[in-house]
């Protein structure tokens, strides 16, 4: 409380002790000047968080699936990645000539992103992994035979390629995600010999 509002409030409790209707409207008044304090502290923070901008590290918002498949389809997606995949233009950041085996666990601790060099998925907030979202899983699964593709090539943290994984196998049990085995034709005649020696 201020010194000033202190000593007003101080001075009229004194001067009406036995007037219970003056205690009252000194108690009421107290009331309304801390309302419009916190009312104009309400609308200064009202107004800073209408002039700030939001914070690029921050994954606490969640993004839903249905923007994240337009996000895939839309200009921005291909001024940023072109023709290419997401994870083709990543490079892994680390100390030394060899890149460790396995990549960091996580990008985002706490909701935000912990990291300088955070893995594809992380570092853009609408590329969601879902298992509606097969325009993105398939840029994940190797097109030669079907499987995930390893975090060593893609760079994903392991928090974000379990996700993946999950998200493939949720895909492939909805019939969402296909892929055709090739038939592989075999000359049986090497096991079991011409036709004619068998009729012999």
């Amino acid at each position: 409380m201020l010194p000033l509002a202190r000593g007003i409030y101080s001075g009229l409790a004194q001067i009406t002790r036995n007037n219970r209707v003056a205690l009252h409207t000194a108690s009421a008044l107290r009331c309304k000047a801390e309302k419009s304090v916190q009312n104009e502290e309400s609308s200064g923070s009202e107004e800073k968080e209408a002039n700030t901008v939001p914070d690029a590290k921050d994954r606490t918002k969640v993004v839903p699936v249905e923007t994240s498949m337009r996000y895939l389809k839309s200009a921005a997606y291909k001024t940023t990645y072109g023709e290419d995949f997401v994870w083709t233009q990543y490079r892994r950041n680390h100390k030394g000539m060899f890149a460790p085996r396995k990549t960091r666990k996580t990008c985002v601790r706490q909701g935000k992103i912990a990291t300088g060099n955070p893995c594809p998925i992380c570092r853009d907030e609408y590329l969601v992994l879902d298992y509606r979202n097969t325009e993105l899983l398939k840029q994940f699964i190797s097109p030669y035979s079907g499987e995930v593709l390893s975090y060593s090539k893609t760079g994903l943290c392991q928090k974000s390629h379990m996700r993946l994984t999950v998200a493939v196998e949720q895909a492939r049990d909805c019939g969402l995600l296909t892929y055709d085995v090739p038939f592989r034709e075999y000359d049986y005649e090497e096991y079991y010999g011409k036709k004619d020696e068998q009729k012999m």
